[in-house]
């Protein structure tokens, strides 16, 4: 649908839940934060289902529209949600309309608004307000903020384009406070955070003369740092700042002894044809997947993978 077409929608809908996706990011809490608070301006009930994974790093920001243990919806909208697998946990409802960004999207909604071209669903998010609303508030130009500045790495990954800088350009005329958001988002790190990327980085192996870097998370390493889930933001993002590097792989442990993979590359390799073997997904240059394996066993299938679809 186009964004029109689903703003119309929206206003002759009513009890809208908000699903964000597992191990929710900045992206998908802001835009569907940033979308709850239009509906309600809209004159819309609408609330975000209380995902049990988001870190203290992001809950201010989203907290405050979780909906109640008693709210019972009507119309369930999943927000940057490529697949049904990545639901937030514990939900098992029905889901009436999905807004996406990710190409490997699979459509799991009879309705959606997918834009491929867009660098996060804030941008997507941005759009569909203004056609609710007719403007932004300030509180959801700095939602719409977190999501867009967090899906880029603030405007240094590959998927940053105009579009991208236009729209953080009218998030600040419409009152986001990059000044303050910039530096909880991206410039503190806690002292864990510091003890697990010293070990992060002293433990990458590098595979076709530093081509490929693989870093591996441990539970045993998360223990010794003192880190949780919420000193782990972006934490994939280490692998790829190797220089050399073509094709970043993190892999972190689960409590379960499975491996989440994150994957990141230049354009001339597609980590979702990667992921997709796994039976994960994302972006062509970001993508995502979990091995049900330990993680030495889990990066030797990575590589066995890579050398079948990066010749």
């Amino acid at each position: 649908m186009k964004t029109s077409e689903t703003a119309k929608l929206f206003l002759s809908k009513d009890r809208f839940l908000l699903l964000t996706h597992r191990n929710p990011d900045g992206d998908t809490l802001g835009s569907a934060s940033a979308l709850c608070s239009a509906l309600r301006r809209a004159g819309k009930t609408a609330y975000l289902y209380p995902n049990t994974e988001i870190t203290d790093k992001y809950r201010p920001f989203a907290e405050r529209y979780f909906a109640p243990e008693d709210y019972e919806s009507a119309y369930v909208v999943a927000v940057d949600i490529a697949t049904d697998k990545l639901f937030p946990p514990q939900y098992e409802g029905p889901v009436d309309f999905c807004i996406d960004h990710h190409p490997s999207n699979t459509h799991y909604t009879k309705q959606s608004l997918i834009a491929p071209s867009k660098a996060s669903c804030g941008e997507i998010v941005m759009q569909l307000i203004k056609a609710l609303c007719g403007d932004i508030s300030q509180e959801e130009a700095n939602l719409l903020y977190v999501a867009v500045s967090t899906d880029c790495g603030c405007f240094q990954y590959a998927n940053t384009r105009a579009d991208t800088l236009r729209a953080a350009a009218e998030l600040l005329d419409c009152g986001a406070d990059n000044t303050n958001l910039n530096v909880t988002l991206f410039r503190k790190i806690s002292r864990a955070r510091m003890s697990i990327e010293g070990m992060v980085y002293s433990g990458m192996r590098f595979y076709r003369d530093g081509k490929i870097v693989v870093a591996v998370i441990t539970q045993e390493m998360l223990q010794k740092a003192g880190a949780t889930e919420d000193d782990l933001d972006d934490i994939s993002g280490l692998a790829g700042k190797a220089e050399g590097g073509v094709l970043s792989i993190t892999i972190r442990q689960q409590p379960d002894g499975s491996s989440r993979i994150s994957l990141r590359s230049s354009p001339e390799v597609n980590c979702s044809e990667i992921c997709a073997v796994f039976g994960g997904g994302g972006h062509a240059m970001a993508a995502g997947c979990t091995i049900h394996a330990e993680p030495e066993r889990a990066r030797q299938m990575l590589l066995d993978v890579i050398d079948e679809v990066w010749k």
